[in-house]
């Protein structure tokens, strides 16, 4: 069997670890940010921060296409460049609209790099161990989702500056620039598109219902990631308690990742899909059903375990359906899909949360979620068995 944890593997991983540290570390304090430092409102809060998801969403679909068109590396490596300098932006913001325009932007290198960095890994991996090689990949995403959001929150609480954690960020999208660096990717021929130019190009057609569920999910992440903090200190009464529910629910996440690698190599997508998503839409229904410290916290592990079991099934379930070389292409499709609904859930659920107040907009996230959970199993799961290219997953 081939090795699945070789070097440059360990290295890609490593990189992603950095690039989502230092966008979670920031990720849970920046509404309470906008709203001590600026003074700004619940609706305007939602609206600056889903700029940064906006632009990500623009970004993704050219990525995609630059990233199988040109040198993977060097792609790469301007991504990974242009992310990191945006964060002494944040330094430089002296204005709410410094700020909205720094945060905006900063999403195009973001959306960029998530795409390179996914498909350098998916480059450097074994052919025979690709899907499970996938499954592991998110591992370094969870992990600077347990730990980043509790560190950020601890050196705020300890300093009391939101300056030292923007300089956090930037020292570690640096070392992660360094760790990329260092990746040698294989010897391939780069596919120059001189037909006319698709939409395909730029948005995987072939997995357009697969994307209309993952909105449905990206859309609850959204609201639960950005209002958690304040929904829990104003609603709920719970202080301090979101980093803990940030690693609770990376803990989960791993432990799916752990569990579920069995199905992954056994090629079993749909399962793996399936049960997460229910999961998932447990967690989401305890969270806003039972408002206590038990519902908050237990949420958080199924929201992880099932999130963990969904996303790396739907990352291979639209791979599967994509030609050899529109792997950047089919990488983008599933994250513009998710950037769309993160973008839509933190901007509703700032709006909603303004007019009808932070309940109605978890359970927003709650019929959101099952309407995607309803609709991948009357529809996407056939899609997706309809278009499979790969006859060893189902």
């Amino acid at each position: 069997m081939e090795r699945l944890w070789n070097r440059n593997y360990c290295k890609v991983m490593a990189a992603n670890f950095s690039l989502f540290f230092a966008f979670y570390v920031l990720t849970p304090l920046l509404p309470l940010y906008l709203s001590e430092h600026f003074g700004a409102t619940k609706d305007m809060i939602g609206l600056v921060l889903s700029g940064y998801t906006i632009t990500a969403l623009l970004f993704r679909p050219f990525s995609g296409y630059v990233v199988d068109s040109f040198p993977r590396k060097t792609v790469l490596m301007i991504c990974f460049s242009a992310f990191a300098i945006f964060f002494a932006g944040y330094l430089a913001a002296s204005t709410l609209l410094l700020f909205t325009i720094v945060r905006t932007l900063h999403g195009g290198p973001f959306g960029g790099l998530t795409v390179a960095n996914s498909t350098a890994a998916i480059d450097v991996l074994p052919s025979s161990r690709r899907t499970e090689g996938i499954g592991y990949y998110g591992l370094s995403n969870n992990l600077a989702m347990a730990i980043a959001p509790t560190i950020g929150i601890w050196i705020y609480d300890l300093t009391d500056s939101f300056d030292f954690l923007f300089w956090l960020a930037l020292v570690v999208a640096c070392a992660g620039w360094l760790t990329d660096a260092t990746v040698k990717f294989p010897e391939k021929e780069i596919v120059h598109n001189k037909s006319k130019l698709s939409l395909d190009r730029f948005f995987l057609v072939r997995g357009w219902l697969l994307g209309v569920n993952m909105i449905a999910f990206g859309f609850s992440f959204g609201v639960l990631s950005n209002y958690l903090a304040i929904y829990g200190k104003e609603e709920m009464g719970i202080t301090g308690g979101t980093g803990t529910y940030f690693l609770l629910c990376s803990l989960g996440l791993m432990a799916s990742r752990l569990q579920g690698g069995k199905a992954l190599r056994q090629g079993r997508l749909t399962h793996n899909a399936g049960s997460g998503m229910v999961i998932s839409l447990i967690g989401y229904t305890m969270f806003i059903l039972v408002p206590n410290g038990i519902g908050y916290y237990s949420s958080a592990l199924l929201i992880g375990l099932g999130n963990g079991h969904m996303w790396p099934a739907f990352q291979n379930m639209t791979i599967n359906v994509a030609h050899n070389n529109q792997r950047g292409t089919a990488n983008s499709t599933i994250l513009i899909s998710w950037d769309i609904g993160m973008g839509l859930g933190i901007l509703l659920g700032g709006v909603i949360a303004e007019f009808l107040g932070y309940s109605a907009a978890f359970w927003t996230v709650v019929v959101i979620n099952a309407t995607g959970v309803l609709t991948f199993f009357l529809a996407t799961k056939a899609f997706f068995l309809q278009r499979n290219l790969n006859a060893t997953v189902r």
